[in-house]
């Protein structure tokens, strides 16, 4: 199993003290998290994309770019690049510019985003950020190939419904890696799943806000449209997510620390009016795919998981809520140490190859090197 850490950047009071970081303190803590990932050696650091409130993670490329300038190693995942909001040409100059000065560690994680003030900020109505997904999904995947055509057949002509054609059009740089990996994340709706299956591409499932039936729906739905496309089952590649996440030696530990995430949570729900699928902090426990507890009980959590989902890769919360930074850092070695030896050997990942070698050829062997797959 592959194991990343994902980041929302939410900006919100310390569920323990109350208090609320700077927002330059947040933002350098989550490239501290990132460096301190690699060191540990987990496979891969992931940032979402929001543009409303609580969050502050609007912009993506630019803190995992500047990730990219601190490692050498580590995969950089979107968690997700809300294409329904963006122009495609633009995120494509983005994406390709970090692509670059990572020597080809990014993952892209695509989806529609949610939210109706992210919407209202962008113009975009609920009725058609499905199909805004999807066209823009089309050519930015248009534009990232081009990597594959001789010099001087790169330009490109197109038209869709939503942005302005382009003709004959010149969009640089090109990326360093001629073939992308895309995810297509999705919470339960199968559009997603449709746009994976009709390109190829893997699956990561949300799995944060409910119980496992309506993931693991999802998920048998995916693999049955994968096979009834005439594709390989054993191709199809699925990457789920976690809605919480403290492992400490013992179990009471690790349930008292994370006592103050879980109420914090509540009341924040309570006070936007939405609806709790947890009776109570026991049922949250169990039957949320959150993993608190000590490493033998995460493991075997997983294990129950992995059993519905198959996945091949698994993302964790890089926050680090409630925790001060020792407590955090000391969790992080905790779970590489104690827990993820044994997911490793429990369910161990195929080789996820690199999907090209480079756009230009690499002219040393360390630069060739850093072509490298989760």
């Amino acid at each position: 199993m592959r194991i990343l850490l994902l980041t929302l950047i939410t900006h919100l009071p310390d569920p323990v003290t109350g208090t609320v970081e700077p927002t330059h303190d947040r933002l350098r803590r989550v490239i501290e998290t990132g460096v301190a990932a690699e060191e540990l050696g987990y496979d891969g650091f992931a940032v979402g994309e929001r543009h409303e409130r609580p969050f502050i993670s609007s912009a993506p490329p630019v803190v995992l770019s500047h990730l990219a300038a601190r490692t050498s190693r580590i995969r950089l995942f979107t968690g997700v690049t809300t294409l329904s909001l963006l122009d495609p040409v633009r995120a494509y100059e983005d994406y390709a510019t970090l692509d670059q000065l990572s020597s080809g560690r990014l993952e892209l994680m695509i989806g529609k985003g949610n939210g109706t003030a992210q919407r209202e900020l962008f113009s975009i109505t609920e009725e058609d950020q499905w199909e805004r997904n999807r066209e823009s999904y089309e050519l930015f995947r248009t534009l990232w190939q081009r990597a594959n055509e001789p010099t001087g057949q790169q330009n490109v002509t197109w038209s869709g419904r939503f942005r302005p054609p382009l003709h004959d059009a010149e969009v640089w740089p090109l990326p360093y890696q001629p073939q992308l990996r895309v995810w297509h994340g999705s919470a339960t709706s199968r559009a997603s799943v449709d746009l994976a299956v009709e390109y190829g591409e893997p699956l990561f499932s949300a799995n944060v806000t409910y119980g496992i039936e309506p993931y693991r729906e999802l998920i048998d739905y995916y693999r049955r449209s994968w096979a009834e496309a005439g594709r390989n089952p054993a191709d199809a590649l699925v990457g789920a997510g976690t809605a919480g996440f403290l492992v400490q030696p013992t179990s009471q530990a690790a349930l008292n620390l994370f006592r103050p995430v879980f109420d914090a949570r509540s009341a924040a729900a309570r006070a936007a009016g939405l609806p709790s699928p947890w009776r109570d902090y026991t049922d949250f426990l169990e039957n949320s795919s959150a993993l608190v507890g000590s490493p033998s009980q995460v493991i075997e959590k997983v294990h129950r998981y992995h059993e519905a989902f198959g996945h091949d890769v698994m993302h964790l919360s890089a926050d680090g809520e409630g925790l001060t930074p020792g407590q955090h850092r000391t969790m992080l070695e905790l779970f590489q140490n104690d827990v993820a030896p044994e997911l490793r050997r429990l369910f161990p990942s195929r080789p996820l190859k690199p999907l090209g070698t480079t756009s230009t050829t690499p002219t040393t062997p360390s630069e060739a090197h850093h072509v490298s797959a989760v």
